[in-house]
């Protein structure tokens, strides 16, 4: 670790002390999922399963509540719920990433976690260069920097950041999120046979490729990965026109299915997906762990006009994780449903038969709380109009059945009155719904759609009621969910 290096690790343990009390004394902080010690996190980085525990970075500020130069932050946990922090993982201290650490992923090869990130460089006029960069560790806790290991190629700008990297038979495959000099947004794709040396191939996939042609000034934080015979990218487009209850937040996350070859470094796919539909899901980023699953997080916050007006912000943090998430196809549709082992928080479990609501607004007397998990089961709608679930006076989640869908309100923390976000939803068949202090994440029929939102209700309200225009009847179980120990 470099002098430079040291004093930063320094400076950012000291930023932490200082605020500890301040930071612990919001009553928003969150209870089960991940967030920063202090000041901002972003982007999942270096997702990975190693050594017999998941490893998470993310990109983190600590000095202050806004994008500034970011760190590499570090969690890790043996079972995805009970999560410890780490030592700081990368700092902004070489002059190849001295303004930034920007987002990247991990791989072990040979035994080693080899993290690929990009390195941030700016000028005193604000004129940016970007690396590709090398990291190396021997335990997954201390890393080794390399340096540049791909530089700018012809072509592009220098929006040109966001390394995925995996193995296919003999190869090493890089994906990068891209600008072209036409000022659109691409990914492009390299290879190696020694993770050093790096060949550029082509763009994959981009907006002047795109079927619906123009899509975007600048494609962030790809992942391609392979499932259940489909070949899956995601992609972050930056620049979207909004079209109906489309492409509603600033920037977009989604994915396009399709087919790679790897051979010719080609991938042919059809239309482009969102993944969550909610306010607050961003950068989501995968990985492969020891039981074959494909699991995913994602930063559960966005950059834009909102941002500065979060309530945490005067505590000096802001944003956090989405829950972990394992991802599977349904129908030609990427879907995704919560960890089995976020079951190790529920206590205290209550269970409501055949629940019936007629024209009225029900509060059952035990499905409350700030801190729960709720499961909604054989959803009966042949004879309702409209059913509204409202979560403690903030929030409320509506099914309208002649319109076929779902719509999630909540207050904007603006002061602006209520904002919406819609997806269509042919018919209700589950909900699965989790409630945090100030989150919430509600997925639709066993994942086929999903809501990710951050909620500032009155610190107080627990109320949970239901409302029905014509009749509904479920079945409905209710957890409290414990607060994790031993994190940072």
């Amino acid at each position: 670790m470099s002098s430079r290096s040291k004093q930063l690790v320094k400076k950012a343990r000291k930023e932490i002390e200082i605020n500890k009390k301040k930071v612990e004394q919001d009553p928003f902080r969150l209870s089960y999922h991940l967030m920063p010690p202090v000041g901002l996190l972003n982007d999942p980085n270096g997702f990975i399963y190693y050594q017999g525990r998941y490893h998470l970075f993310y990109q983190w500020n600590p000095f202050a509540t806004n994008h500034g130069s970011k760190f590499w932050g570090h969690f890790s946990s043996a079972d995805l719920v009970h999560w410890q922090g780490e030592p700081i993982a990368l700092t902004p201290s070489e002059v190849y990433d001295k303004n930034g650490c920007y987002s990247g992923s991990a791989i072990e090869h040979e035994g080693k976690m080899y993290v690929f990130y990009t390195g941030n460089v700016k000028d005193e006029a604000g004129h940016r260069k970007t690396y590709q960069c090398l990291a190396v560790s021997e335990d997954g806790i201390h890393f080794d920097k390399k340096g540049p290991i791909i530089d700018l190629p012809d072509g592009f700008t220098a929006h040109f950041r966001d390394p995925k990297v995996w193995k296919q038979d003999d190869t090493w495959y890089m994906i990068i999120g891209a600008q072209d000099e036409n000022k659109d947004g691409c990914v492009v794709v390299y290879t190696s046979t020694d993770l050093f040396k790096w060949q550029y191939q082509d763009v994959i996939a981009g907006s002047n490729r795109h079927p619906l042609g123009d899509f975007g000034y600048m494609w962030e934080c790809p992942d391609l990965f392979r499932l259940e015979g489909k070949d899956i990218l995601l992609v972050c487009p930056q620049g979207l026109e909004a079209k109906g209850i489309y492409y509603q937040n600033l920037f977009q996350s989604g994915y396009f299915c399709g087919e790679f070859n790897e051979r010719k470094c080609e991938y042919k796919h059809g239309n482009f997906h969102e993944l969550d539909r909610g306010f607050d899901f961003y950068a989501p980023q995968t990985t492969l762990d020891e039981k074959g699953r494909r699991l995913l997080f994602a930063w559960m916050g966005i950059t834009d006009e909102r941002e500065p007006h979060h309530p945490t912000i005067p505590y000096n943090w802001v944003h956090g994780m989405t829950l972990p998430r394992e991802l599977y196809m349904k129908n030609n549709r990427l879907c995704q449903r919560p960890v089995e082992e976020l079951k190790f928080l529920r206590h205290d479990e209550v269970v409501y038969k055949e629940v019936c609501i007629h024209n009225e607004t029900k509060a059952l007397e035990k499905v409350r709380g700030k801190t729960i998990e709720l499961v909604m089961e054989k959803i009966e709608t042949d004879s309702l109009k409209e059913l509204i679930i409202g979560f403690r006076d903030y929030a409320t989640l509506t099914y309208n059945v002649s319109g076929k869908k779902l719509v999630f309100r909540r207050r904007s923390v603006m002061g602006q009155g209520m904002e919406e976000r819609v997806c269509m939803l042919e018919s209700l068949e589950t909900l699965h719904i989790f409630l945090d202090t100030s989150s919430i994440e509600v997925f639709a029929n066993e994942g086929e759609e999903v809501f990710t939102a951050r909620i500032f209700p009155q610190h107080q309200n627990e109320d949970i009621r239901f409302i029905a225009d014509g009749r509904v009847q479920f079945d409905l179980k209710k957890w409290d969910l414990t607060q994790q120990k031993g994190r940072l």
